[in-house]
């Protein structure tokens, strides 16, 4: 439709204000005021003329047909600007001086054409930027020609990654959006990321593949570093060994898009800018990505099933449905982890992309298989697995779990205290060290292997249930004796208290008592008895 009868048919017949109309058609207001006060005017006019039918015919017909044509500007006051000679002449000297450069591989010390004319300004010549825009363009640019493409139902799935600011619990963070669209319909799926790491390029496709209900016989990348490993040549290239893995895994064919060719994926490069502004123009703010991922879930299904001209008045959804039968079966879900090596060093702790994560103290010196997901860490020893930690996206932090670590502090209760992994302790263990064990680590070091023989939950009610009797009871003997259901009569026992100072005390008085001769009033003997 003609740019200016939109504007009039959503001003006139859809209600919609100026201000709104500009917003939907991205356009500035200027030009929808333009265009709505020179249909006011003109409309003003023939109603004028339509009094006098028969003498005024001929200006009504050419009124009608300006109406319907795009408003005319008077620009007859407008300044020629001469292009002269010398203004020529040092425009080509900078446009030679660019395509030195560029031989030179100094593609990004190219002038633009807004420093060109900013060079000419400076050096005094009288020139407007349009001017030196339009020589430029007439004389050292040639227009593009494009194909024209058309796909077959099932044919095509383009992806691509694109940035996204967001505010995350209060933190401005740039995010990165990873995004599927078929070629046959414009369908889109997207998933924000923290970075685009092998493994979410991975995942994402897994979490894709899963929501079409199937795989595209192609997919359509760009020169990006998670699907290019090389080189090989001028124009060919050589696919990462997890792409091929990938690939071979779901049967799809993978191409890659010529050096600075976005228009051959030009659905999902034209999705990118689509989404972001439609999902993230409005709503900017989340408590985390998660919530963030969940918005732009729904904001998508929405995008997806809005009908569109293009399609013959059908969404995307649709389209994707009449692809389905063409789709290669979906399979069982792909491991996307991204697998790496590493040794365990004397802290019992592996790193990973400059973070600790630990592992039990019993592997200290021996290489271990850490998979790593886009939320989580899993580590293997020998095929088994060891360790999991949810992945922290922090500069070099530590991420411990005191389990792995019982065996050492038996031997080094001392340390317990200030060590990280007590500093990592959920708030209910906390808050059980800091009210009862904090003078007993080793009773504490006990505690944890109760828990990961029994769990937290018995354990909380256990030290509940002595809280109600009495406080000082609190202690892992008697925390087990519930637990396992232990009978009442020896269920709650006193924690045990430091007597050897007492009883050598005792036990010099009782000597005393003899060597003086003097009446005992108790002795250890009789101490011990009571």
């Amino acid at each position: 439709m003609d740019q200016k009868a939109e504007i009039l048919m959503k001003y006139f017949r859809e209600n919609k204000s100026q201000r709104a109309i500009a917003r939907e058609l991205g356009i500035s207001r200027t030009t929808v005021q333009k265009y709505i006060k020179d249909f006011k005017t003109k409309h003003e006019k023939l109603m004028e003329l339509k009094q006098d039918k028969d003498g005024n015919k001929i200006k009504i017909l050419a009124l009608i047909e300006e109406m319907a044509s795009k408003p005319k500007y008077d620009t007859s006051s407008r300044t020629r600007v001469k292009l002269t000679e010398e203004i020529i002449n040092e425009i080509d000297k900078l446009i030679a001086k660019n395509e030195k450069n560029k031989l030179l591989g100094r593609h990004k010390q190219l002038m633009k054409k807004i420093d060109i004319h900013e060079y000419l300004v400076e050096k005094g010549y009288d020139i407007g930027y349009t001017t030196v825009c339009n020589y430029i363009r007439e004389n050292y640019e040639k227009k593009e020609a494009y194909i024209r493409q058309q796909y077959d139902l099932g044919e095509t799935l383009e992806f691509d990654w694109g940035d996204v600011k967001l505010t995350i619990a209060g933190k401005a963070t740039t995010l990165n959006m990873g995004l599927f669209t078929t070629a046959k319909g414009s369908y889109h799926y997207a998933r924000l990321y923290e970075n685009q790491k092998m493994e979410n390029f991975l995942h994402i496709h897994v979490e894709a593949f899963n929501k079409i209900g199937g795989i595209h016989r192609e997919i359509v990348y760009d020169n990006m570093k998670q699907a290019v490993k090389k080189f090989v040549g001028k124009n060919e290239k050589e696919a990462t060994e997890d792409l091929i893995k990938l690939s071979l895994y779901y049967g799809f064919k993978y191409r890659f898009c010529n050096i600075k060719s976005g228009n051959e994926k030009g659905h999902v490069e034209r999705g990118i800018e689509f989404v972001r502004r439609k999902v993230f123009s409005i709503k900017t703010e989340f408590d985390s990505i998660d919530e963030a991922n969940e918005y732009l879930a729904e904001r998508i299904f929405k995008l997806n099933s809005k009908k569109r001209s293009w399609l013959k008045n059908q969404s995307p959804i649709e389209i994707l449905n009449q692809e389905k039968k063409y789709l290669l079966p979906l399979k069982p879900s792909y491991d996307t982890s991204r697998r790496v090596e590493a040794r365990v060093n004397k802290y019992s702790v592996i790193n990973i992309d400059q973070n600790k994560y630990s592992v039990p103290d019993y592997l200290v010196g021996k290489f271990v298989t850490a998979k790593i997901y886009p939320n989580d860490i899993k580590i293997y020893y020998k095929g088994n697995k060891i360790a999991e930690h949810k992945r922290s996206f922090k500069a070099h932090h530590w991420t411990i779990d005191i389990n792995h670590f019982t065996d050492t502090l038996k031997n080094k209760p001392g340390a317990l205290h200030s060590s990280v992994g007590r500093h990592q302790l959920c708030p209910e263990l906390k808050d059980i060290y800091n009210k009862y064990y904090t003078n007993n680590p080793k009773d504490f070091i006990l505690l944890l292997e109760l828990i990961k023989e029994k769990d937290l939950e018995s354990i909380l009610d256990a030290i509940k249930e002595l809280e109600e009797i009495k406080t000082d009871i609190v202690n892992t003997d008697n925390i087990k004796n519930i637990v396992f259901k232990l009978p009442r009569e020896i269920a709650f026992i006193e924690p045990e208290k430091d007597t050897s100072i007492l009883k050598a005390s005792i036990q010099q008085i009782s000597a005393l008592n003899q060597m003086f001769n003097l009446q005992s009033i108790g002795g250890f003997e009789n101490w011990r008895k009571k």
